[in-house]
């Protein structure tokens, strides 16, 4: 990446981890489509890697508050979700993936925005780890599906739950990548070009992540995918 390229996606990264540390969902949201713009080779791969030490993060930070429960049907239908990612990758081009991540961005921000509200099961559980795992295989997004069935627990409950389901899906994700040759030096290198940014985001959210209203910047960051997946479509015709 250039230096303006780098310092543009950097502040992206920035954002999208201080939203994330504070809500529990929006890196991927907002960085995937910033990352596709500029250097759309470097998805999913570089994405993925970034949220490790994330997720890893607010897990750890509100251990006490996750629902291990609904995390485990998340995580079996997650890992059954990857191998429709794999697909998607291995049928789309770079460009072609770029339009991918657009539509996808604006259909998961939508579906969020406006669907009503409900009490989970495993039914919705299995579900929501099942389109994860095909999303954020291919794209590096998967935060929508489990927003929606973790949208009206407690906020520590979200945060901590999201990111444990993330975190296990990465790995299983970054392992089949890696199985399947689609991970190169490029897109470590530039994980590792991000990771400052992504460090003081995520101190940044926990001065503020109990304070926030998280119903406002939830919104917000649906909205501001929205626009950054309409970008991204403009940028791939």
């Amino acid at each position: 990446m250039s230096a303006q390229h780098l310092f543009l996606v950097s502040l992206a990264v920035l954002f999208a981890a201080f939203v994330q540390g504070a809500t529990g969902v929006g890196f991927a949201l907002i960085a995937a489509p910033v990352i596709g713009i500029v250097r759309p080779d470097l998805l999913p791969v570089c994405v993925l890697v970034l949220m490790l030490p994330l997720n890893l993060y607010v897990m750890w930070r509100e251990r006490g508050a996750i629902d291990r429960t609904g995390a485990g049907w998340i995580t079996g239908g997650r890992v059954l979700g990857t191998a429709g990612g794999l697909w998607v990758l291995a049928a789309l081009s770079a460009s072609h993936l770029s339009l991918f991540v657009g539509l996808s961005t604006i259909a998961a921000a939508l579906v969020t925005l406006m669907m009503p509200a409900f009490s989970p099961g495993r039914s919705a559980f299995v579900a929501a780890g099942l389109v994860t795992g095909v999303t954020e295989t291919a794209t590096g997004i998967g935060g929508p599906p489990l927003a929606l069935v973790y949208q009206h627990e407690r906020a520590p409950t979200m945060r901590s739950t999201i990111a444990l389901c993330f975190l296990v899906g990465e790995l299983v994700s970054l392992a089949t990548l890696m199985a399947t040759g689609r991970i190169d030096g490029s897109q470590l290198r530039a994980a590792a070009l991000l990771l400052p940014a992504l460090v003081v985001g995520a101190v940044l959210s926990r001065v503020v992540h109990r304070r926030v209203n998280g119903g406002f910047l939830r919104v917000f960051v649906q909205v501001f995918a929205i626009v950054s997946g309409l970008a991204l479509l403009l940028h791939s015709f």
